[in-house]
Order: C-alpha cells, then structure tokens, then sequence
C-alpha cells in the first residue's frame, strides 16, 4: 500500500461470505444444494435502497474490485481506476456490491471447495456453469441484501455479458446497464483460443483429469501456457510494440530457446505469477461460460429479439484496438437495442491498449463512463 491512501481510493476493506442453503439449480442440468458467495462492498446503500452497483467480473478477476485487504498489499483491487471517490463509479454516491463468481477460486464456492458429499475438494466434478447461472445467483445476492433493483450492473469483457444477461432476464431489476468491451457472442477464433488455453491444461501430466488437488500438485506448466496465450490476446500489437519491441534481454542473440527477447520474458513472467493465484479447474470454467455465452441463440439467433425485454438505459463502449472482442461485437449490441428504441449510448474509444484497455486510466473512456454515471438518479 502507498505511505498515504489516496484521497480517491476507498481505503482498506474487507470481504464478507454470504452463504445459501436454498438449492441453486444450474443451466446444465446439476444442483448446488448449498453454496457461498464471497463479496465486497464499496460506499454506503441510502434508506430507500436506491443507489446499489452490482459490478460483475471479467474471467480472471475476483471481488476485490477496489481497495486495499491490508497494509501491506503492494495493489489496489482489479478496477480502482474506475471506483472510489470521485471516480466514474463514485462511492460518494452509489453503493457497490463487487462478488466473486461461482465456480471462481477466490472464495465462493467452487472447484477448490470442498464438496459436502464427498468431503473433498468438488475439482471437474463442479457443475458447468454459465453466465445465466452467474446472474441467478447474483441476484439470490441482491435478495439477500435487501437490494430488489440495481440502480446499474456494470462489467468489462465476461463482466460485460453478465450485465447484458442481468438486462434480458431480471429487466425490472435493472436501471441502467454498462457493457464495457464485450459481445453478444463469441466468434470462432475466441472460442478457438479459449479451446487452446483448455488443452494446454488438460495435458499437463500433473493436470489428473482435474483431480490433482488429491496429489498435492497443480498443473503449473498447463496453467501457465493457457495464461501467457489469454495475455497476448488481450495486448493489441501497437501496445507489444510500444513495450517491448524486438529489445533483447541481453542486449544480444544467444542461439538458444531461453528468454532472448522482452517479450517473452514478461509473458513467463505473467504466466507464473497468475499460476500462483488462480486454479486451473476455475479456469476451465470460466472459459467454457464464454463460450457457451449467446443469449441470441434461444430466440432463433435474433439478437433483437433477445434483447427486447431489457428496459434499461445502456451504455457501450468498445476500443479501437481491441482485436478479441472487437468494435463490431459492440455495435451488434449497440444495433439491436437500437431496433428495440432502447436508449443506449455507445463509445468507441481510441486506444493502443488492446483489450486490456477497460481497465487503464484512458482520459476519453473515464469522462464518457463518468459522465453516463453521473446521470443515473438515486
């Protein structure tokens, strides 16, 4: 943590564990008869429950949006760019509910946890989950909260779908709707990645079809190959270029296959750390929910029509750069709730970033999204 919290971050805080007894029963065909969902929460909610944020993950993200858990975290939560004082989601104002998933590593229940039938850890026995399963749970969240409507639900990339699923089937529960660089579906080079990233960690000898948990090992080179490849599909190439360049390491070529080049010593570099923090099953997951994620499909792959039930105010915004879920996956969204007279805005904003670009301090992107927050009424 800096020597002096900044004045527009929320400071030190602390997760909370919301636990359900009531069965929770998935897309999939399985049950979860009981389950936990760890969550933070950012703000104060005001007397007539009117100005809660439920803000929804991307697929590698957790609860901890903003904030510091102690004084010596070295970072903030995933999005403390954008919620704190003063920031696009103003804690001054609203009251943020910010949850980690099912089937996510960081506290709710998952593949890690233990299974009460077993008594071991549920590893690939966890339910495949989807992104609507997501949001029914979310919203069993806001009931137990006291929360009945969410004055927004907002989300980049997976996060992002989560907000769009939240419009179409709870539509009387949400005001208002940010999707950040997402999509109504995944193209067949996405999913195609996702596929690569999966079987980089089903065949890592120390994966055990899922049960490696039992062995007291992970499938640390797995993991670590499915991380880099997700990496190099969320930088755009101007952003590599700008980085890293061809620089060498050494500053000369040693005709070997170790680390030569920056590039590939920072990619190592991610795929370790993220090895240290995420589980593979987890990850398993939450790719299959993007891919399985296409609201469209239940309403003969008319995407106006799946979107006609959501009622409410929407913003998209998209990159320039982003190449994995490109401008034209937010102008089909942007398109049909358009054919529905839905009031949307939409941003594409200009940037080297990449994908990763809805997390960065990008001055057009904050005043857009601090500008559509503004305007909400509580």
């Amino acid at each position: 943590m800096p020597d002096k919290i900044p004045a527009d971050s929320v400071g030190l805080v602390t997760p909370q564990t919301q636990h359900f007894d009531q069965p929770l029963n998935f897309v999939c065909g399985r049950t979860l008869d009981s389950y936990d969902i760890v969550y933070e929460t950012y703000g104060t909610l005001n007397q007539s429950r009117t100005n809660a944020i439920l803000i929804c993950h991307a697929l590698s993200g957790d609860h901890h949006a903003a904030g510091y858990h102690s004084i010596e975290d070295k970072k903030p939560g995933w999005w403390e760019t954008c919620i704190g004082p003063g920031k696009p989601i103003d804690t001054n104002k609203f009251f943020i509910v910010s949850l980690n998933n099912l089937g996510g590593c960081k506290g709710s229940t998952g593949p890690v946890t233990n299974n009460p039938a077993t008594n071991k850890p549920y590893g690939p026995d966890f339910p495949i989950i989807t992104v609507r399963d997501w949001v029914n749970s979310q919203a069993r969240l806001g009931d137990a909260l006291g929360i009945s409507q969410w004055a927004a639900v907002v989300g980049g990339s997976l996060g992002g779908m989560q907000a769009l699923q939240w419009a179409i089937d709870y539509p009387e529960r949400v005001r208002y709707c940010v999707a950040i660089a997402a999509a109504p579906k995944l193209s067949a080079q996405n999913i195609a990645f996702n596929e690569v990233a999966r079987q980089a960690i089903m065949t890592d000898p120390e994966f055990f079809d899922g049960h490696y948990y039992e062995r007291g090992v992970i499938p640390r080179q797995g993991l670590m190959l499915a991380r880099m490849l997700g990496h190099i599909t969320y930088l755009s190439d101007d952003s590599m270029r700008s980085k890293f360049g061809r620089e060498l390491r050494e500053g000369k070529l040693n005709f070997g296959f170790d680390v030569e080049f920056q590039v590939e010593s920072y990619l190592r570099y991610q795929g370790r750390t993220f090895v240290d923090r995420f589980d593979a099953n987890s990850y398993l997951l939450m790719t299959k929910a993007l891919d399985y994620f296409d609201p469209a499909s239940e309403y003969n792959n008319n995407l106006d029509t799946a979107l006609a039930p959501a009622q409410a105010n929407f913003l998209v915004v998209s990159f320039t750069s982003d190449w994995r879920f490109a401008p034209a996956r937010s102008e089909e969204i942007v398109k049909a709730l358009t054919h529905n007279r839905k009031n949307v805005t939409y941003v594409e904003v200009r940037s080297p970033d990449g994908h990763d670009a809805f997390l960065m301090p990008i001055p057009q992107y904050i005043g857009v999204f601090k500008g559509f927050m503004e305007r909400i009424e509580i």
